[in-house]
């Protein structure tokens, strides 16, 4: 048999399109597999190509069948903040079976995670006294002089890290990667990065999955304003028409408004970070920033009927603890604060305006951003941003009707923009978050992995909308008394 020349299975290599893996072998927190991590140098100025450079990381989970999918599954993180590759262990079996025949992309966007990150000692202030991390004007002060130490670094031009350029970075590792088109799947503000990257590259999408839907229009300080309240009156409206929490906590609403009127007040309790007896002034802001947080999470609100009754009767264990069980703290979860005032100032703050936001959780969710974006550095953003045209792929938007933060009003006007290759499917019992649900990680397999874009479209959703509202919580009562 003549043997060819050594030259040709290059030329032929060459030619098929093979081209060098851009990745290494690298192991990750919550992942008991290898992955793949890889490193592109970017811009910090796309005006500026021969300027400061930045490390921008990401993590591939290999598909682990022999022939998978030639297009990629890219998760893009909410916040805005926090680290796509840290929440990998928590994400990657969300995804089910996607992982089987598509590769999972995580990106640390820039100013998150290990990709030039614009950090304020998040873990630091995760481990303040209670009373300082309920002081407005003391966390405002600390980000402030965050902001100072943050544009004193090589990467420190905060007009550098708006939703636009960060998905140009999100679109140079598609091609680091040699994928001709890419799913997306987007939480939280990840929704309005996915869509950003739709309008960039919508040549690029083959699937879109937006849960809790922030378009770049939505002003996040005056939707938190709005919506979270509008979730509490749920809840209490909920426990007054449940028998048993109507029993324990009779007119709940009317006497926590009527407690709320008495505030502020001096008050101790537990910091539940040290355990330690803490003096606090407790006052109605304190109260809503108390709040918002186990709003998100219905199965968390269920113990807030009796979180509120206990703050009542003078023990504010319940209340002050909630908080910390969204799971929201340490390293995992953390947002670069930096980050997420360079985002919302370019994007939110301008609609924001000067009107009052009424009510508890108005003023109190508007007043950092109000006291600091005036003097963030913010980025020019491209003509065009947040528009929404008519989508060339299929994109299914799934929202919580009780999200304090994404309410399906949002999704609604998002896939109405989107046309026809867009559906909305709204969980009357979900709050902010739906694909750790029930049948939801099934319906994203076969919504991504249909072969048909009207297959995709057609999915039966029903299941999502039988899933049960938590009763209120209990805790065990000595005796078991009632």
């Amino acid at each position: 048999m003549k043997r060819l020349p050594l030259w040709l299975p290059l030329l032929a290599a060459l030619a098929g399109g093979a081209r060098a893996d851009p990745t290494a072998e690298c192991r990750v927190d919550g992942l008991r597999q290898a992955v793949r991590c890889g490193v592109l140098s970017r811009p910090l100025d796309p005006q500026r190509p021969d300027g400061t450079r930045i490390e921008l990381h990401y993590l591939v989970v290999p598909a682990t069948a022999q022939h998978k999918r030639p297009d990629p599954l890219f998760f893009f993180a909410g916040g805005p903040g926090q680290s796509a590759i840290a929440l990998a262990g928590q994400v990657a079996p969300l995804l089910g079976r996607l992982g089987q025949r598509r590769d999972l992309v995580f990106i640390d966007q820039r100013g998150t995670g290990r990709s030039a990150p614009l950090d304020c000692g998040e873990e630091d202030e995760a481990a303040l006294p209670l009373p300082e991390r309920l002081d407005a004007e003391a966390q405002i002060a600390r980000v402030a002089a965050c902001r100072e130490r943050l544009q004193a670094l090589p990467h420190g031009d905060l007009r550098q890290y708006a939703t636009p350029t960060a998905m140009a970075d999100a679109d140079a590792v598609r091609a680091a990667l040699g994928a001709e088109r890419v799913n997306l799947v987007g939480v939280s503000y990840g929704t309005r990065a996915a869509l950003e990257y739709l309008r960039q590259f919508p040549q690029r999408v083959r699937r879109v999955v937006l849960d809790g839907v922030a378009p770049a229009d939505m002003v996040l300080p005056a939707s938190l304003a709005r919506d979270t309240p509008a979730v509490l009156d749920a809840l209490l409206a909920a426990c007054a028409a449940e028998p048993a929490c109507a029993r324990r906590h009779p007119r709940l609403a009317a006497r926590w408004r009527d407690w709320l009127a008495t505030l502020p007040r001096e008050v101790r309790v537990a910091d539940p970070a040290s355990g330690r007896d803490v003096a606090l002034k407790l006052d109605r802001a304190a109260v809503a920033q108390l709040l918002r947080a186990p709003l998100y999470a219905p199965a968390i609100a269920a113990a807030l009927p009796y979180a509120l009754e206990e703050a009542m009767a003078g023990r504010l264990a319940a209340l002050v603890g909630l908080p910390g069980a969204l799971g929201s703290g340490g390293r995992r979860g953390a947002i670069a604060t930096g980050q997420h005032f360079s985002v919302v100032c370019a994007e939110d703050f301008p609609g924001l305006g000067a009107a009052a936001l009424p009510g508890d959780f108005g003023e109190s969710a508007a007043l950092p951003y109000r006291r600091l974006c005036p003097d963030w550095p913010r980025a020019a953003l491209p003509t065009g941003y947040g528009r929404l045209v008519p989508s060339p792929a299929p994109v299914l938007a799934l929202s919580g009707a009780l999200d304090p933060v994404a309410p399906p009003r949002h999704g609604e006007r998002v896939v109405a923009a989107l046309g026809p290759q867009a559906r909305h499917v709204v969980v009357p019992h979900a709050g902010h978050g739906v694909l750790g649900l029930g049948c939801a990680r099934e319906l994203l397999h076969r919504f991504i992995d249909a072969e048909r874009e009207a297959d995709a479209l057609a999915l039966d959703t029903a299941c999502l909308t039988r899933i049960p509202r938590p009763l209120a919580f209990e805790p065990p009562r000595p005796g078991g008394a009632p």
